[in-house]
């Protein structure tokens, strides 16, 4: 009789234990990256609550309940996820359209877009105020890396807050770097993004002048990637159509990183610049060229487009 009360007390204390560790997810942003992101999440067999402006987008998260509003999936949740466009629509989100004050006290909020430091770390102090924790969190992989669950995060935050998320973002991602106080994760984001942007156009430009001047592009491509132009554009991501599979640019450039938020992000590192006083020449020219492809109608079109533009044919 003894035994089989402490088996029932100990169930019942297991029970306790599972549901206080128990996480409910709230996701809002369901677009190229979230979709993939939340529906890792799903899969590892957390509850995820999905929301996004588009309720068709919402419902390819499959297995997640989709929310009718970004306050219904702040409710009752412990760790809510933005991944957003910009920084002015993080902002509305979380400030008027009552996120931050729908989410229970305690609880996280994680934003994986990709947004101006100073935001974040406005937005930092704001749900402190709140008594809310908050993070910075943007991602490195593009839409491939999400598909796959290989991302890496950039986190920026207190150290307490990144360790109790960690376990859930590796549900999405293969790496998690915490890079400092709030907002060091969006600075981390925009220093990767000025680097992937001026060598996507230094790869387009190199590939253009060898395969105009005759070279076989397959060939090129092998040379550039056994030497000293070797990147991550040239070996991963190749601008170049049919040289590699499942890539943007064997897929008439649909699908990816478009132009506008390579744009955006390399505008963010300018303005990044300016308050630290960092000089950043490349960065400003390739803003200035991915702005006139946008100008050309080929704004919609993932940022390796810009091979195609080099060699004139629209």
């Amino acid at each position: 009789m003894l035994k089989r009360g402490l088996k029932i007390v100990q169930h019942s204390f297991q029970n306790e234990i599972t549901r206080r560790n128990a996480s409910t997810i709230g996701f809002i942003g369901i677009g190229n990256m979230g979709t993939h992101m939340a529906g890792h999440l799903v899969r590892k067999g957390e509850k995820v609550k999905v929301f996004d402006i588009s309720k068709a987008a919402a419902e390819t998260v499959k297995g997640a309940h989709v929310c009718s509003s970004p306050i219904e999936a702040a409710q009752n949740s412990d760790i809510v996820f933005t991944m957003l466009p910009n920084g002015e629509v993080v902002k509305k989100t979380l400030l008027d359209e009552g996120v931050l004050e729908s989410i229970p006290r305690k609880s996280l909020l994680v934003d994986s877009s990709t947004i101006e430091p100073k935001v974040s770390q406005e937005l930092f102090k704001i749900a402190q105020e709140k008594d809310v924790r908050f993070i910075d969190a943007p991602v490195s992989g593009g839409v491939t890396g999400a598909e796959a669950g290989t991302l890496a995060f950039m986190v920026g935050g207190n150290a307490e807050d990144v360790e109790y998320v960690k376990p859930i973002l590796l549900h999405m991602g293969a790496r998690v770097f915490h890079c400092g106080k709030a907002g060091a994760g969006q600075i981390a984001k925009l220093s990767n993004n000025l680097i992937l942007g001026v060598c996507m156009m230094g790869v387009s430009e190199g590939m253009n002048l060898g395969i105009k001047a005759g070279l076989d592009p397959k060939v090129l491509h092998e040379i550039v990637n056994v030497s000293t132009g070797r990147c991550w554009s040239s070996e991963t991501y190749s601008p170049v159509p049919d040289l590699l599979p499942n890539v943007p640019s064997s897929n008439d450039y649909k699908g990816g990183f478009n132009i506008r938020l390579m744009s955006k992000d390399l505008g963010l590192a300018e303005a990044t610049a300016v308050n630290c006083e960092a000089s950043v020449p490349l960065a400003a020219t390739a803003h200035q060229i991915y702005r006139a492809l946008i100008s050309n109608g080929y704004g919609d079109k993932d940022f390796s487009v810009i091979y195609k533009f080099l060699r004139g044919n629209k």
